[in-house]
């Protein structure tokens, strides 16, 4: 805001405003979302950095190679990467304005997020069952809150996705609904990609260690 000096008789200054440069819209809406996104990366690189330090404190309990099973992990792994790749055609549908193919890939999607967390499920019920609880050691209390963190992480992209639809089926592809679907698709290849993190960094060696 600046300030300038009034012709009249009162001497009074007059404010006006300066001209700012125009946004897009939504532009906030993405800055915002790439903010955040940025804090993720942060809370998952500590997550990382406490596995990196306290992955090999075992306290006499049982190691990665006792408790891991690569196969199913690598199914798993699957699940998450086929929902990318099926999300992806979630997106060529809706640049071709297709709401009913849209509908599908993301309820597709959503299919092998849900295989994806119910997979991860079970791991953790069986790792409890044989004493592997997140107080046994070191490891398992940095292993449960990494793998668990972005296992919420996916639960709480599943409820995005899921409400999305129903905006979807309500108002169409309409702007605010293709912006949504947008910061959703980042989010949703970020997990991805920090899961790729996870399943080397912890899963893979940590069986070869």
């Amino acid at each position: 805001m600046t300030a300038a000096v009034n012709p009249s008789q009162t001497g009074a200054p007059v404010f006006y405003v300066a001209d700012e440069h125009p946004h897009p819209e939504g532009y906030s809406t993405s800055l915002g979302f790439w903010i955040y996104l940025m804090s993720d990366c942060l809370i998952f690189a500590m997550l990382f950095a406490a596995f990196g330090v306290l992955g090999a404190n075992y306290a006499a309990g049982p190691a990665p190679k006792d408790l891991f099973e690569l196969p199913l992990v690598a199914v798993n792994t699957t699940m998450l990467l086929l929902s990318s790749i099926t999300y992806g055609f979630a997106m060529l549908a809706m640049q071709q304005n297709k709401i009913a193919q849209t509908q599908l890939w993301l309820a597709i999607t959503g299919l092998f997020g849900l295989a994806f967390i119910g997979i991860e499920l079970s791991e953790f019920a069986h790792m409890i069952h044989e004493g592997a609880t997140p107080q046994r050691s070191a490891f398992l209390s940095s292993f449960f809150t990494l793998v668990g963190t972005h296992g919420l992480h996916v639960s709480c992209g599943l409820i995005w996705l899921v409400t999305l639809m129903v905006q979807v089926g309500r108002f169409g592809l309409i702007e605010a609904n293709r912006r949504r679907l947008m910061c959703l698709s980042m989010f949703w290849h970020f997990l991805d990609v920090v899961w790729i993190g996870v399943f080397t960094f912890v899963y893979l060696l940590g069986v070869l260690r």
